[in-house]
């Protein structure tokens, strides 16, 4: 029969063993991690301009199709620049940006840099492509969405989320929802920034809100529409002094 200081011993090592496995594991495996949300970002920014990719071929996808990152701060002033696989401006590479803790920092009127990615199409079509990120029901959504040279009509988007209800909120992720963006837009006639609204109740039911601005929220996620709506109008003000660029 083992004594007490031997089983007291022999748990201390074992604990101190299997502790040091798990953080061997995890910083051989933190490199593979990092790739695949690497990857996955890529993937999403891509399919915002409706060019879908499978993982193998996704960064070589988005080395031919992204052909310049921008970091604007919220004066919409180029702050840095990547391209041609190479830091072209500044020191900031803006698919490395993290746009929640940017975001906070606008929130505090505080500087804030934010990535926009610019996307050549294979018929010469440029697009521009903003982050966004939000609150939903359970937690965070976000997503991206491309404009057309024009820096108001919608071509595509994506959209994300961390714990939405299926079947309700999480259909923000799916095609019949997203697909309703392309075409609309995001300023008025007379230039000002009106967003893309997210309309409960159907936009052919808005009395306020035209056709070419608005989409038919989620049936039965009112939470998580209303927090997509929030999140579009909430990011393109902090994008407003670079899309009224030229």
């Amino acid at each position: 029969m083992f004594s007490n200081k031997y089983i007291f011993i022999y748990a201390s090592v074992m604990v101190v063993v299997v502790a040091l496995l798990l953080a061997t594991t995890a910083t051989v495996l933190k490199p593979a991690q990092d790739n695949n949300v690497k990857i996955e970002k890529m993937q999403q920014i891509l399919k915002s301009a409706n060019i879908l990719v499978e993982p193998k071929a996704t960064i070589a996808a988005y080395e031919k199709y992204i052909i310049r990152e921008l970091a604007v701060n919220n004066k919409g002033v180029i702050v840095a620049e990547y391209a041609n696989k190479k830091q072209e401006k500044g020191d900031i590479r803006p698919f490395d940006i993290n746009l929640k803790v940017e975001l906070k920092k606008f929130e505090n009127k505080e500087d804030a840099v934010l990535p926009v990615f610019v996307f050549k199409g294979d018929k010469g079509d440029t697009l521009f492509i903003f982050s966004l990120y939000g609150k939903g029901l359970w937690g965070p959504i976000w997503g991206n969405i491309s404009l057309k040279s024009d820096k108001n009509t919608v071509a595509g988007v994506t959209f994300g989320h961390k714990g939405e209800t299926p079947g309700l909120g999480a259909e923000i992720s799916e095609l019949p929802f997203q697909n309703q963006f392309k075409g609309k837009q995001i300023f008025d006639e007379n230039g000002i920034l009106t967003s893309v609204a997210v309309v409960k109740g159907g936009i052919k039911n808005s009395t306020t809100i035209k056709p070419i601005h608005g989409v038919d929220a989620v049936s039965g996620g009112t939470i998580t529409s209303n927090g997509t709506n929030d999140m579009l109008k909430n990011c393109f003000h902090v994008y407003e002094s670079f899309l009224k660029t030229k």
